[in-house]
């Protein structure tokens, strides 16, 4: 549930900062119309995110979801080697203007993203927060995978040791707060104003086929309709562009 999702991230947040139970804490309404304003299209019929086949099926149907919105999209990586796969197909089709992250600075990037209406930026982890885009500029948020930490990296892999040392779970207490909250962050990337709307594409099946998938659907707005079905998205867009 919504409740129980908001709980973990509030505890990963504490043991975070180091605050345990001293802080307090509180849940606001958002003053966006996520019912009117947004979509979540669930991308479930592409391969395995770990299978060979995913990053081309992935940035082929980023390629079909960015000529539904006619650009006006950011698509956010979890690794460059699926970000550079994309970049190669979208400038391919020549759709549109193709912004990647590292050709120019962060805020060079957004500027053009803003008034070149119709582009498409592509970018990784830094671009997850902290992108404010509002307007017609921005109608599309594509999320490749699933948010999780690299295991591998020095400053996880001792955090989650140090979790199973203390006999705690790292996956249910560090790993997949973290993930539901990167998510969160990844999909306010959309609704700036009470005047935005738009579609954030998950292109990650497992979000509906794992049980772990409920928990990070819930930090997503409750009022927020969803989809599996690549036509309700064309269809949305299409209403969009005649409105």
């Amino acid at each position: 549930s919504a409740t129980l999702t908001a709980g973990r991230s509030f505890s990963f947040i504490r043991q975070r900062l180091g605050l345990g139970d001293t802080a307090a804490e509180a849940i606001f309404p958002s003053p966006f119309r996520y019912h009117e304003q947004a979509l979540i299209y669930l991308a479930t019929d592409l391969p395995e995110p770990n299978e060979d086949r995913f990053p081309a099926a992935a940035a082929e149907r980023a390629l079909a979801l960015c000529v539904a919105s006619r650009g006006r999209a950011l698509l956010l990586f979890t690794s460059f080697r699926n970000l550079r796969v994309a970049e190669q197909v979208l400038r391919a089709s020549a759709a549109f203007p193709v912004l990647v992250q590292g050709e120019r600075p962060r805020h060079v990037l957004l500027e053009a993203l803003r008034h070149q209406v119709g582009s498409v930026l592509l970018a990784t982890q830094s671009f997850w927060e902290g992108v404010d885009v509002p307007g017609d500029a921005l109608s599309l948020v594509v999320i490749d995978r699933l948010p999780f930490a690299v295991p591998d990296d020095p400053l996880i892999a001792a955090r989650i040791q140090r979790i199973r040392d203390e006999g705690g779970d790292p996956f249910g207490t560090y790993q997949l707060p973290r993930a539901a909250l990167a998510l969160k962050q990844g999909f306010g990337r959309l609704i700036r104003t009470r005047h935005d709307k738009g579609v954030v594409a998950i292109l990650d099946g497992r979000i509906a086929r794992r049980p772990y998938g409920t928990v990070l659907l819930a930090s997503l707005p409750a009022d927020c309709p969803r989809t599996e079905s690549m036509e309700d998205v064309i269809r949305l867009f299409a209403q969009q562009a005649v409105a």
